[in-house]
C-alpha cells in the first residue's frame, strides 16, 4: 500500500468529514451506531482506521469490533482508553477481521481473550494467520512475509545486494511481532453472508489479491462499506507476490475483485483502513484500474530487453525506499510481471546467475 495513484481526476472523491479525524483513543460517529476509531501504525503508512459498531448479540448489548491494530504497547494503551471512555459501559461482544494482515489480526487474540469474544474471519486468513504466526508454522520454512525466505524469493528476482538481503533475513520475526497469535477458535464468514450487526444486515463481500480472502462489510440499510483494504481514497492497495506461491498472480485477481463493488451504490459511504472515509467509490475503482493499467504499460516497455523485478521497482516507484518499503515494492513488480505473463505478454527465463528475467514476447 506504499503506491501513490497518480489519476489528476480526483474531483469525483469526496470526504463527507472534510479534514476531521478521531483522537487516538476517542471515537467519531460517522452513520447511526458506527464508530471510527484510528490508530498509530510504526510505518510510512502511519496508522490504520478501526471501527466499532453499536450491536446486540445473543442477547446482550454491546459492541463489535471491526479489526484490531498491531500488537504493541501503544495499541493496547489506545484500546484501554477507548474501553474506558467509549463504550457506554457496554462490553464487546465480537471481534471481525477483514483480513490477516498484522495491522489488522495483531490484537485479536488480545481483544477476544480480554473480552471473552468470538473471532469471525474468513477461513483462508484466519489458517495463514496462524500459520505466520506460529513458530514451527510460517517461520519453520522461512516463509514468514517479509522475513526468511523472502530473502530468497527476491534475490531470484534481482535483489542482489547483500546488505539489502541482510536486512531482509533479519526480519524473520516480521510478522510475529506484530501477530504474537490469534484465538485458538473462530467463526468462519463465507462471502454473501448477512451478518446482523445491531439489527442491521451487513453483506460479506469476499475480495482477493491484497490478502488471500479479504472480507469486506456493505450495510444497505445505513449505505455504509467497510471496504477494509480493497478500496482506500488516495493510494492504491499493495498486491504482492510472496516466496510461498512465487507464480501466484495477485493482481488479477485484485482487479477482478474491484468489479463486486459496482453493483453497490455510488453514493454509499466508504470507510477505508486507510485514509479518510469517502464517496465517490465507482470513480475510485476506475481510478485504480486505469492506475494499473499505466503501470502495466510501463513494465511491459521496460521488458523490451530481459528485465528483473529488482529493475521494474523504480519504473512503478519513484522515491527512494526503505526495506520495509522495498518488501512491498518487491512484491508488487513480481505481481505486475507474473500478470503480464500469465496473459502471454511476457517470457520468463531462469538465467546462468540464478536471476529470473521476463521479456516481451
Amino acid at each position: 500500500m506504499n503506491t501513490k495513484n497518480q489519476s489528476s481526476d480526483l474531483s469525483s472523491i469526496h470526504y463527507p468529514l472534510a479534514d476531521a479525524l478521531p483522537e487516538v483513543g476517542s471515537s467519531m460517529e460517522v452513520a447511526p451506531g458506527v464508530r471510527w476509531l484510528r490508530m498509530r501504525l510504526p510505518f510510512a503508512l502511519d496508522h490504520i482506521n478501526l471501527w466499532l459498531l453499536r450491536d446486540e448479540f445473543e442477547g446482550l448489548q454491546g459492541w463489535t469490533i471491526v479489526d484490531c491494530g498491531i500488537a504493541n504497547d501503544e495499541t493496547k494503551a489506545a484500546w484501554e482508553q477507548i474501553f474506558a471512555t467509549q463504550l457506554e459501559g457496554l462490553p464487546v461482544l465480537r471481534v471481525i477481521v477483514t483480513h490477516m494482515h498484522p495491522d489488522h489480526v495483531g490484537l485479536s487474540q488480545w481483544l477476544c481473550e480480554k473480552w471473552n469474544a468470538p473471532l469471525w474471519i474468513s477461513m483462508t486468513d484466519y489458517l495463514t494467520a496462524q500459520w505466520l504466526s506460529h513458530k514451527e508454522g510460517g517461520a519453520a520454512v522461512g516463509a514468514r512475509a517479509g522475513g526468511g525466505g523472502s530473502a530468497d524469493h527476491f534475490q531470484k528476482h534481482g535483489l542482489v545486494a547483500p546488505e539489502d538481503l541482510e536486512k531482509i533475513r533479519a526480519r524473520s520475526n516480521y510478522y510475529s511481532n506484530m501477530v504474537p497469535g490469534v484465538p485458538r477458535q473462530y467463526r468462519r464468514i463465507i462471502d454473501g453472508e448477512m451478518i446482523l450487526i445491531g439489527g442491521h444486515e451487513w453483506q460479506v463481500i469476499m475480495g482477493f489479491g491484497h490478502a488471500p480472502e479479504h472480507a469486506s462489510l456493505f450495510c444497505k440499510d445505513l449505505n455504509v462499506l467497510i471496504s477494509g483494504d480493497m478500496l482506500l481514497p488516495r493510494i492504491s492497495t499493495n498486491v504482492s507476490v510472496y516466496d510461498a506461491d512465487p507464480d501466484a498472480d495477485p493482481l488479477g485477481l485484485y482487479l477482478s475483485s474491484l468489479d463486486r463493488y459496482l453493483p453497490l451504490p455510488d453514493e454509499a459511504l466508504v470507510l477505508p483502513s486507510h485514509g479518510k472515509p469517502f464517496t465517490g467509490m465507482k470513480p475510485r475503482i476506475d481510478q485504480l484500474k486505469a492506475h494499473h493499467d499505466e503501470r502495466l504499460a510501463e513494465t511491459l516497455g521496460a521488458c523490451k530487453k530481459p528485465a528483473t523485478a529488482r529493475e521494474i521497482v523504480p519504473v512503478l516507484f519513484r522515491r527512494e525506499l526503505d526495506i520495509h518499503q522495498m518488501t512491498f515494492a518487491m512484491g508488487e513488480a513480481i505481481a505486475h510481471l507474473n500478470y503480464l505473463l500469465r496473459r502471454g505478454k511476457l517470457s520468463r527465463q531462469l538465467c546462468d546467475d540464478g536471476v529470473l528475467r521476463f521479456c516481451v514476447v
